[in-house]
């Protein structure tokens, strides 16, 4: 092995954490400019791998070698300094500032007379970086409250790329953003890779990686399994590498008896995001929304759901006309809706996994105003075993499971509900392959019950597989509907961007 075509070398690396080998002996090389991808399903250890690159974790074992040289990382600041900068999953802005100065947090550049942050200056730098990166539509001066999740996740981007690395990180750069700015992305990323900047990618979606990467690593339960070239290797070989086994009929939607309507939507409106969607979805039915990010499909829901306060239009469950005006209206005509952003919506962290399942439904466990604790754990138990949750007890934080466990226990919060109508919003994002065959197996069993189950979804493949019917949404207005033997990728876009 050539040492100098490598920018980074990360030999035999181990780390472990009270009863559990998070790493065990991973290797992991770099090439100077090209696109690494490094995936594997969630609890594989490629974060603990990263956040030991960043210097967030010391390793128990193992070296680094980064431009040739044996380095210890003791804190991100030093990681920077070395010339290592990384996007991470979970976006964490000062919403009260703005892009610039969440840009350039800490490293503001200063007026030489007065000493003071140069505002001037602030937002030229920003704006030239915005030009390099060929970033629109995002003032240097607004402040990152007013932001979406995709626009917080390009600032992001250009926070690392800001840094001048020669070796940038970025895990899950694409979760929040549309299809344009994922080619937005890939053109910044090309650009790097031509100045002989290297990537590491950490990616769950296979169609990205097989895009953008040169080469792969595959991880499996805390150890190295392989690298391989991206030219030479199949979809298939690679899921079978990272769950260890093939995953067959991935998406294992079945045909179900299409039962009676469960929910009908009349003109419903909402001044300013949506007007006169109409729809209908029935018992044993899967209902995909299509559409690009920022077409109404969230809002949409969360309005059914009672989020988003007063609307026009019309709401009938089993054929009689109900009034939602919050979310407990919402849950006592049993309707459910599993939030797109399980970590800020669906869950609260810092609970344990019983708290947050039994969260959304604490009068039916209560008595006299108090929780009958030992009907709780029965039924959460329960839960966890029918949905497969994979913990150590119902009573751990909810902050140490995988964000498969995660969306499971948000799942199973609802489930407690009894549902006849489960709206999943965005229900696979960020999630490993065989958590996501799970999540699927789910709904095919759910449906089977005669549950009504609507889904939002920004993945195609995902739509197509998982839907009965398919409705598309393009700037707040319903444009088409595709049936099973309609939905093509080609058919969803041309109604999306009509």
């Amino acid at each position: 092995m050539n040492s100098e075509e490598y920018i980074l070398q990360m030999k035999c690396i181990s780390k472990e954490f009270p009863g559990v080998k998070a790493l065990d002996g991973v290797s992991l090389n770099i090439k100077k400019g090209t696109v690494h991808a490094v995936i594997g399903e969630n609890g594989a250890g490629k974060s603990t791998l990263m956040k030991i690159l960043i210097g967030i974790y010391q390793p128990d074992q193992g070296e680094i070698l980064y431009k040739g040289k044996a380095i210890k990382i003791s804190n991100s600041h030093e990681a920077i300094k070395l010339g290592i900068s990384m996007i991470h999953q979970e976006l964490n802005p000062v919403l009260e500032l703005s892009v610039s100065e969440n840009i350039f947090l800490g490293r503001e550049p200063l007026n030489r007379i007065t000493g003071f942050v140069s505002e001037k200056e602030l937002f030229s730098k920003t704006q030239e970086l915005f030009e390099t990166l060929d970033i629109k539509g995002i003032s240097p001066k607004s402040k990152m409250k007013s932001l979406s999740i995709a626009q917080i996740q390009m600032i992001e981007i250009a926070k690392a790329v800001s840094y001048n690395s020669d070796l940038i990180i970025m895990d899950e750069p694409t979760s929040a953003l549309t299809e344009a700015e994922v080619t937005t992305l890939f053109n910044i990323i090309v650009s790097l890779k031509a100045k002989g900047i290297a990537i590491i990618y950490i990616s769950h979606k296979l169609d990205e990686i097989f895009k953008i990467s040169d080469e792969i690593t595959v991880m499996r339960d805390g150890q190295y399994i392989d690298t391989v070239k991206t030219e030479n290797v199949t979809r298939e070989k690679l899921i079978s590498m990272m769950v260890g086994r093939e995953l067959k009929d991935f998406y294992r939607k079945q045909a179900t008896e299409k039962g009676e309507v469960a929910l009908e939507v009349r003109n419903l409106t909402k001044e300013g995001l949506f007007k006169d969607i109409s729809f209908k979805v029935h018992k044993g039915e899967i209902l995909g929304i299509a559409g690009l990010v920022g077409a109404g499909r969230t809002e949409i829901v969360e309005t059914i759901f009672g989020m988003r306060g007063s609307y026009s239009g019309e709401i009938y469950k089993d054929g009689k006309r109900i009034f939602i005006r919050n979310e407990r209206d919402a849950i006592k005509n049993k309707i459910a809706l599993a939030t797109e952003d399980r970590k800020a919506l669906g869950l609260v962290l810092c609970l344990p996994v019983r708290h947050n399942i039994s969260m959304a439904w604490l009068k039916m466990l209560s008595k006299f105003s108090l929780v009958q604790t030992k009907k709780e754990k029965n039924i959460c138990e329960e839960l966890v075993k029918t949905l497969r949750i994979k913990l150590t007890n119902i009573d751990c934080s909810t902050n140490t499971l995988s964000g498969g466990n995660q969306q499971k226990v948000v799942l199973a919060k609802w489930l407690l509900t009894s549902p006849d109508v489960l709206i999943l919003d965005e229900p696979t994002r960020g999630i490993d392959v065989g958590a996501k065959a799970e999540i699927y197996g789910i709904m095919v069993d759910l449906a089977k019950q005669g549950k009504a189950i609507i889904m939002i979804s920004s993945e195609m493949p995902e739509l197509i597989g998982m839907s009965d019917r398919i409705i598309v949404v393009h700037d707040g207005a319903i444009t088409g509907e595709l049936s099973r033997e309609e939905a093509t990728q080609e058919a969803i876009m041309g109604l999306a961007s009509i």
